[in-house]
């Protein structure tokens, strides 16, 4: 049965491991194929080196026969005789398996005209002088004296020239051979390195670009891309910690805003008294008159009870609106009158001496959660007021409309202590607090932050010691929240 190799699915150990496997095997092959090549050409050098003295040796050995022949010394027989053996000698160290067929086939006739020159040299040397047969003898003998020589000397140079070529054609292949060395491990570098690009840093950049926007409260999970491999495998553990962090960050912002539930609870108590009390001392006086009192009297009580627990209603639906838990809806909010009713929510529970005032236009209108964007001017605040020394101070909110880049800037700003500047880059930090122990839990400011990174905006602050900080809330006059949402 055929098997269909397309299937089969590599981690990314293994497709490393693979690769590493494969430099390392091409990088012993082309090893091995060069070692060989240095051997041959170590050889090839030796054999030059022989083939070079046999040629010198011949060619001294002739240039004294050709002496010998013209002045007829013996001292130039002898040294030509002598260069003839040391040729003979160099002659019997090729060995004939290094040259190939085509080199054998030359030492064979080498071998041969060398016999043919010492035989001629032999005969020439005992032929005698003065007869007329005897001088053509001698030219004759000389004649194929020469013609042997020759025939020495060309066959040397060739196998000289052809060593030199062979050691020539082994160097080219070993430059081949190294260029093609390089090639190949360039292209399985250039591979391995986009490998660990695409299947391990990038996805690592994006795991630390979704853990900064994770810390700023954006809770989109990472898309899942089949890879079959380690990378597949940690965006699916990441997006699985991703829901749980959001889930523990929708309890802990539920927790948040139970606590400053409770704060507002215990304000709003006693803004209810004054109504109730109304009620109670209308009611009171209508029993007492309602039989013999005067009916516009009577009318008059009623309308006051009517206007009181409309007035206690209003109360209690503010208090309702702020602790009902919702889905995430954007819809068309009036800013002024948002902002008016946070600062009736949060008025109660402020020291006497710190007083709110809002500059809002009354016809700025925007897009965003109406319960989530109170949340965060709440917060804000509470946190300006409890920066107050000696709980005395301004608290001002305002907004403005910037049309050139289509955004409104809401501030919230006070006169009071100011943030340390070595605090400023972390306030934003969960659980992170300024506040003695038992004031606060770190969780207002970030999430804050998470609420307008969701409503596509920013939040940001400047903040300067004993002059007070800013708060801005950078919000998109459009309905295009939801940006804070988009993959890094």
């Amino acid at each position: 049965m055929q098997r269909d190799f397309s299937k089969i699915q590599l981690s990314i150990r293994q497709k490393v491991m693979v690769v590493f496997t494969l430099c390392v095997a091409a990088v012993l092959l082309i090893g091995m194929l060069a070692y060989r090549d240095l051997v041959r050409l170590d050889r090839k050098l030796q054999l030059g080196e022989i083939t070079h003295n046999l040629h010198y040796f011949i060619m001294e050995a002739r240039r004294y026969e050709k002496s010998f022949l013209l002045n007829g010394k013996q001292k130039d027989y002898q040294e030509g005789r002598l260069y003839l053996q040391r040729a003979q000698e160099v002659f019997g160290r090729i060995q004939q398996d290094l040259m190939g067929p085509k080199g054998a086939g030359q030492l064979a006739q080498l071998e041969q005209e060398f016999a043919h020159h010492e035989q001629h040299l032999k005969v020439l040397a005992t032929e005698g002088e003065g007869s007329t047969s005897a001088l053509q003898r001698k030219k004759v003998i000389e004649a194929r004296l020469n013609k042997t020589g020759n025939n020495l000397v060309d066959l040397s140079l060739n196998l000289s020239t052809q060593e030199y070529s062979k050691i020539q054609e082994i160097v080219s292949s070993l430059k081949t051979m190294l260029f093609s060395t390089i090639i190949v491990l360039f292209v399985m570098s250039l591979f391995l390195a986009l490998l660990i690009t695409r299947k391990i840093v990038r996805p690592l950049t994006v795991i630390e670009k979704t853990t900064q926007r994770i810390a700023r409260g954006n809770f989109k999970p990472l898309p899942v891309v089949q890879t079959y491999d380690e990378t597949q495998a940690v965006v699916e553990a990441f997006n699985t910690m991703i829901t749980e962090l959001e889930s523990r960050q929708d309890q802990l912002a539920q927790a948040q805003k139970l606590s400053s539930l409770g704060i507002l609870t215990s304000g709003i108590a006693h803004q209810l008294n004054n109504p109730l009390n109304n009620i109670s001392t209308s009611c009171q006086i209508l029993l007492e008159e309602i039989d013999d009192g005067d009916r516009k009297h009577v009318k008059k009580l009623l309308t006051n009870i009517d206007q009181e627990v409309d007035r206690s209603r209003d109360i209690v639906k503010g208090l309702l609106d702020f602790s009902r838990e919702h889905e995430f809806e954007l819809d068309r909010v009036n800013l002024q009158d948002l902002a008016n009713r946070t600062t009736w929510l949060v008025s109660s529970q402020l020291p006497a001496g710190v007083e709110i005032t809002t500059d809002i236009p009354e016809e700025l209108d925007i897009y965003a959660d109406a319960q989530k964007l109170q949340e965060v001017i709440l917060n804000l605040l509470w946190n300006a007021a409890q920066a107050m020394p000696d709980g005395r101070g301004l608290i001002t909110i305002t907004a403005q409309e910037d049309s050139a880049v289509n955004k409104i800037a809401i501030t919230v700003q006070d006169n009071g202590s100011g943030i340390p500047p070595e605090d400023l880059p972390h306030i934003f930090d969960p659980f992170f607090s300024t506040k003695e122990a038992g004031y606060g839990t770190g969780l207002g400011l970030s999430v804050a932050h998470g609420i307008v990174d969701r409503h596509g905006g920013t939040l940001s602050v400047t903040s300067k010691m004993e002059e007070g900080s800013a708060f801005t809330i950078s919000l998109p006059l459009e309905r295009d929240a939801g940006s804070g949402d988009q993959e890094l």
